[in-house]
C-alpha cells in the first residue's frame, strides 16, 4: 500500500496544543505585568488556567498515543532525549542560584555584614535538626519511587509498584510540610538582606520543584490504578523517577552548601 507506515517513526497529526500554549503563556505574562502595576490579577488568572488545560489535554494525548502503540522504540528514545535535556535545563536553573549564594558567601560586600558570612545579625537553621530530618525523608521518598521502578521494569510487580509510589508521595508531601514549618520559624526574612534573599529563592524554588514531584508521581499512581505502564513501555512513569532523583540530589547540595557550609 502506498501509505502503509514503513518506518518506526511517530508523525504527529495537526494539533491546536502549541498554539493555545503560546496564547495561554502569553497572556499570563501579560496578566503579571498588569498584577504588578496593580491594574487586575484576573488576565494572569485566565492566562495560568489556559496553560493548565493545555499541559492536561497535550499530556493526555501523549498518553493516548502510548496506549494505541504510538511510542515505538525509536520514539522512545526521543522521548527519553527529551526528559534529559528538560532536566539538563533545570540544574542550570539552580546553578544560577548556587552561584549567586557562593558569590555572596564567599565575598561578604553587603552594607552591614561586616564583611562576614552569615551577614551580622543573621541567626541561621541548625542543619543538625529539621533539615538532617528532611533530608532523610526526602532520600527515603528516593528510595520508595526506585523501589516502584525496579518492582516494574524486573518483576513486573505492580502491588510493589504502587506501595513505592505511594510511599513516594506521601513522604514528599511530609517534606513540603516541615519545609513550611521551617520557613515560619526563620529568624530572618527574604527582604533586606543577601542571605535571605539566597536562601529562600533557593530553598523555595526547590520546594516548588518538590511539589511538582509529587503531583508528578501522583499522576502515575493514577496511572497505574488506570492500567498503564508495563516492563518494557514506562517512560511516563521514568520521567518522574528521574525527575524525582534529580530533587534529591539539588536538596543534598543544599544541605551542604546553605545550610552547613554557608551558614
Amino acid at each position: 500500500m502506498a501509505h502503509a507506515k514503513n518506518h518506526d517513526y511517530h508523525i504527529l497529526k495537526p494539533s491546536i496544543w502549541p498554539l493555545m500554549g503560546a496564547v495561554g503563556a502569553f497572556t499570563m505574562l501579560s496578566g503579571m505585568v498588569l498584577y504588578m502595576k496593580g491594574i487586575t490579577p484576573y488576565v494572569a488568572l485566565a492566562g495560568l488556567a489556559l496553560v493548565l488545560y493545555v499541559m492536561y489535554g497535550w499530556w493526555s494525548d501523549v498518553v493516548d498515543e502510548a496506549n494505541e502503540g504510538d511510542h515505538t522504540p525509536v520514539v522512545r528514545i526521543g522521548l527519553r532525549y527529551g526528559v534529559i535535556m528538560f532536566i539538563m535545563s533545570e540544574i542550570m536553573f539552580f546553578v544560577a542560584w548556587f552561584w549567586s549564594f557562593f558569590k555572596h558567601a564567599l565575598y561578604p560586600m553587603e552594607m552591614g555584614a561586616g564583611g562576614v558570612w552569615p551577614p551580622v545579625g543573621i541567626e541561621t537553621f541548625d542543619p543538625w535538626h529539621l533539615p538532617l530530618m528532611n533530608t532523610l525523608i526526602l532520600l527515603c521518598s528516593g528510595c520508595f519511587a526506585t523501589w516502584a521502578h525496579h518492582a516494574l521494569v524486573h518483576d513486573n510487580d505492580r502491588k510493589a509498584l504502587v506501595q513505592g509510589l505511594i510511599g513516594a508521595i506521601v513522604l514528599g508531601v511530609v517534606f513540603t510540610f516541615f519545609q513550611a514549618y521551617e520557613y515560619s520559624h526563620a529568624a530572618f526574612g527574604f527582604s533586606g538582606n543577601i542571605y535571605g534573599a539566597n536562601f529562600f529563592m533557593a530553598t523555595g524554588f526547590h520546594g516548588f520543584h518538590v511539589i511538582i514531584g509529587t503531583i508528578f508521581l501522583t499522576v502515575c499512581l493514577f496511572r497505574v490504578y488506570a492500567g498503564h505502564f508495563t516492563q518494557k513501555q514506562h517512560i511516563g512513569f521514568e520521567a518522574a523517577a528521574w525527575y524525582w532523583h534529580f530533587v534529591d540530589v539539588v536538596w543534598l547540595f543544599l544541605f551542604f552548601a546553605v545550610y552547613i557550609w554557608g551558614g
